[in-house]
C-alpha cells in the first residue's frame, strides 16, 4: 500500500515517523515494513516475524487529526509494536507470490557450500550432514548438519557476512524450530569475512561465527610457504 501516514514503534525503544508519503509492505511471512522513496532498500522501520496484524478504526481524537484508519502489528515475542495511522491510501494492492526458489549463489558461495558439505567436520568433531539446500516456506538453508551431542544446527554460507545475512538465518531459525522433528536448532553464520556489526548480532542472537578459509579448504593452501 502507498499510504499518507505516521508511524510509532513502542516497546525496547521509541521511534516516530511524522506523518508523510511511505510504501508499506505486509508480506506472507507476518513482516510489515515501512519503505520511503531514499534510504535504499533498508525499510524506516519494520516489525519481524512472528507478528499479528490488527485493522480497527482510530479513536475520536485521532480522527479529528485526520486519521482514517490504525494499523497495530504486535510481536508475538515481545510487547513490541508498530502503530501505523493512515491518513490517505494513494494505492493498494495484493499479490500472492508463490514460493521463491532462492538466491541462486555465485561460484565461490557456491564453492563454500559444497565443500563445507564435504568438509564438514571443519565446523567440529563429531558433525554430520544432514543436507545441503534444505528446503523451507522462506527459501533454502545452505547446509542442515548434526553436532556431536547430535542437535541440529542450521548453517548459512556468505562470501562477507554482514548484518543482513543474520537476519536471514534468524529467519529460517524462527522456522525451523517449529518443527518438532528438528528442533531445538541453533545457527552458525559462515564466512570468508564477517563484520564486526554481524557477529554483534550473530552473538545476541545466540548464533555462531565461523571464518572459513577457502584456500584451505580447496586444498590449495601451501602451509609450507607461508611464515604463521
Amino acid at each position: 500500500m502507498i499510504a499518507r501516514c505516521s508511524v510509532d514503534y513502542v516497546g525496547r525503544l521509541k521511534a516516530h515517523l511524522p506523518l508523510a508519503t511511505r510504501l508499506l509492505l505486509v508480506k506472507a511471512d507476518g513482516s510489515v515494513l515501512v519503505h520511503s522513496d531514499g534510504g535504499s532498500y533498508k525499510p524506516l522501520n519494520w516489525m519481524s516475524p512472528p507478528a499479528t496484524l490488527r485493522v480497527s478504526s482510530p479513536e475520536d481524537v485521532d480522527l479529528e487529526l485526520g486519521v482514517m484508519e490504525q494499523w497495530t502489528v504486535q510481536s508475538a515475542k515481545t510487547d513490541d509494536r508498530l502503530i501505523i495511522n493512515i491518513h490517505e491510501k494513494l494505492d493498494e494492492s495484493s499479490h500472492d507470490l508463490g514460493v521463491d526458489p532462492g538466491l541462486i549463489k555465485d561460484g565461490v558461495e557456491a564453492d563454500l557450500q559444497r565443500l563445507l558439505a564435504e568438509q564438514i567436520e571443519t565446523l567440529g568433531t563429531g558433525y554430520s550432514l544432514i543436507r545441503r539446500e534444505y528446503f523451507t516456506a522462506i527459501g533454502p538453508v545452505d547446509i542442515l548438519a548434526r553436532d556431536a551431542e547430535g542437535a541440529t544446527v542450521a548453517i548459512e554460507l556468505k562470501r562477507r557476512g554482514d548484518i543482513d545475512g543474520v537476519e536471514q538465518l534468524t529467519r529460517y531459525l524462527e522456522l525451523l524450530n517449529r518443527d518438532p522433528l528438528l528442533a531445538p536448532v541453533r545457527g552458525i553464520f559462515a564466512a570468508q569475512q564477517i563484520k564486526p556489526q554481524a557477529k554483534v548480532l550473530a552473538n545476541d542472537r545466540g548464533i555462531d561465527c565461523v571464518t572459513l578459509d577457502y584456500d584451505a579448504m580447496r586444498g590449495v593452501d601451501d602451509s609450507e610457504s607461508r611464515l604463521f
